[in-house]
């Protein structure tokens, strides 16, 4: 009779780790990082690298000195919240303020929670909302496309549709569609923005890679755009003009996403995307906001215990409470 050993779970092992997932992540952001240095040139990649090195010198510093522990920089998580917050910065934003929003993402909303695993919120999204409310006329100034640190400045297509006439009559003078060039210029990267928000379709080429390596579910990303078209149509706006400008596509795709601060059930990642698109439409529509993708994740990440607790999967064999 051979020994029955008992251990404990998991017993079934699909070979994916968090490294594995993490730096999946990271590959399917170089296409949205290439188009982000094709369009605003070198300072875009000064605002990444230095959005990357304070994320990773916050971890470094509180793993080493006040946690005592392994320094976990190689599963790609700090590296990461870099790379996002720094798709979430103007091209022009003074590098200091870069730095502090790096120190904040990581120490604030990661590492003050207990590090990676234990956060509330999505930390980028932590350090972008603090730059905002620090230095909003900084955070809101970006430069001509394709010129520099020494452009002028130009309004994002969500802070002209905001000030009173509609996006479709500012880009195409009355018609009442988008045209092929215009429709063009806003999925290859040319229009103002934050870096990672200016290429739709280097997003959308992320989102297939994180699907096919099954990094990531259809669920969230999907609801998000799905409930932001719907909402976008039902309050008189252009369904197809809101998901690609803004940093909607960006957050659908890359932040809402997080394994962390998203719920773990598909009906409870489908109820957070859908919730997430329409608190979207309605700070667009009825802030004085243009763009509510960061306030929409982050208002969600804080309903995702509550989501974990009333949409669970029922353990094998319970019977289910009649209502």
């Amino acid at each position: 009779m051979k020994e029955l050993t008992i251990s404990l779970s998991p017993h079934v092992h699909s070979g994916r780790t968090l490294d594995r997932c993490m730096w999946n992540v990271v590959i399917a952001l170089i296409p949205t990082f290439a188009v982000a240095v094709w369009t605003f040139g070198a300072p875009a990649l000064w605002v990444v690298l230095t959005s990357v090195a304070a994320c990773l010198a916050t971890e470094y510093a509180i793993e080493r000195w006040l946690f005592h522990r392994p320094c976990t920089l190689t599963n790609g998580s700090a590296l990461i919240t870099g790379l996002l917050l720094g798709f979430n910065l103007p091209s022009i934003l003074p590098l200091w303020m870069v730095i502090i929003g790096g120190v904040v993402a990581v120490g604030i909303g990661k590492m003050s929670f207990g590090g990676l695993g234990q956060n509330i919120w999505n930390p980028a999204l932590v350090g972008r909302v603090f730059l905002l409310l620090s230095f909003p006329a900084a955070m809101t100034t970006w430069p001509a496309v394709q010129s520099g640190m020494d452009a002028a400045t130009g309004a994002t297509v969500q802070a002209d549709a905001s000030t009173g006439a509609t996006l479709l009559a500012q880009l195409n003078a009355g018609h009442d569609s988008m045209d092929g060039a215009h429709l063009m210029d806003m999925l290859v990267g040319h229009m103002n923005g934050s870096l990672g928000e200016v290429g739709s379709i280097a997003i959308l080429l992320g989102l297939v890679y994180l699907l096919c390596t099954r990094t990531i579910t259809w669920h969230i990303p999907v609801s998000v755009l799905a409930s932001a078209a719907f909402f976008s149509w039902a309050f008189g706006g252009n369904p197809l003009l809101d998901l690609l400008a803004g940093g909607l596509l960006l957050g659908a795709v890359f932040m809402a996403t997080d394994y962390v601060t998203s719920p773990m059930t598909h009906a409870g990642q489908i109820l957070f995307g859908i919730c997430i698109g329409a608190i979207t439409m309605v700070i667009r529509r009825f802030g004085s906001y243009p763009e509510g993708v960061s306030f929409a994740i982050l208002l969600m990440n804080s309903f995702v215990p509550l989501i974990n607790r009333y949409m669970h999967p029922h353990v094998l064999g319970e019977r289910r409470k009649k209502k």
